[in-house]
């Protein structure tokens, strides 16, 4: 990919991300569907807890009761999370590389979280993808000429290639997060063939009843040749669903043989 089309794509990702954050941070409080709740591995509990009376939560200590109270939006809740530590992490990154010569004092500096704060972590992940935008379009970047006719310093460093790439794969990665987290239609079901790198579990993610992507449940010990999504699985999308299915099909073949052998 060419480095104008990764700028391109990556910008847009990024302000998609702020357009929708705050719709996503609405949907947290959205009461979930009778299909969705209350989750299906707490349904015999809670039914058992009805039985038994209303629980009496008043002598409970401060905390124990969460912000948002059941039932909450647990995809738009884990989505938020993800992506802002997505944003947070990359900001950190382009910051270590682009502003090793940017005053402290800048007000477009992105400040690093320490044991006495949060840093620049406190303006959220709006301010996040602002910052990380700014690195990718190579703002700031140029001698600017001074009143005086003197050439000012720039203030950051223009980001190395590798590092535009890695932007460009995470505001991608936030960007389709966030549309999953508010498609409420998009659902998913378990294969019936493992993944043929690492024989863990594929999941189907579909919307409308058409498969979007597939992921592994391994996790990155995974060795499939694709990327990780935000909650660290190998994840097959559109382009790479072809070579998914050829080693589906291989896969099918080869039990096939051993079965014949072994018979």
């Amino acid at each position: 990919m060419n480095r104008a089309r990764a700028v391109h794509e990556t910008v847009a990702a990024l302000g998609m991300v702020r357009d929708k954050w705050g719709a996503l941070l609405a949907a947290i409080e959205e009461r979930p569907t009778d299909a969705d709740w209350p989750p299906r591995e707490t349904r015999d509990f809670i039914t058992k807890a009805a039985d038994t009376g209303p629980l009496l939560v008043e002598d409970r200590a401060p905390l124990t009761l969460r912000a948002h109270p059941a039932p909450v939006n647990l995809i738009a809740h884990d989505a938020v999370v993800a992506v802002e530590t997505a944003l947070f992490d990359l900001a950190d990154t382009c910051a270590a590389v682009a502003q090793e010569t940017t005053p402290l004092d800048e007000l477009h500096r992105w400040n690093y979280r320490t044991e006495h704060g949060p840093g620049s972590r406190a303006q959220g992940a709006h301010w996040a993808a602002v910052y990380v935008e700014g690195r990718v379009l190579g703002d700031f970047t140029a001698h600017e000429q001074q009143a005086d006719g003197t050439l000012a310093e720039p203030l950051f460093t223009p980001l190395p290639e590798h590092l535009l790439h890695e932007a460009h794969r995470v505001a991608r990665q936030c960007a389709e997060r966030v549309l999953r987290a508010l498609r409420h239609d998009e659902r998913s079901a378990s294969s019936r063939r493992p993944c043929p790198w690492c024989d863990g579990p594929l999941v189907l993610h579909s919307a409308d009843g058409e498969a979007r992507r597939i992921t592994c449940s391994t996790g990155p010990t995974c060795s499939a040749p694709v990327p990780l999504d935000l909650d660290g699985h190998r994840v097959w999308e559109r382009p790479d669903m072809g070579a998914l299915l050829v080693a589906v099909a291989d896969q099918v073949d080869s039990e096939q043989a051993c079965a014949v052998i072994s018979s």
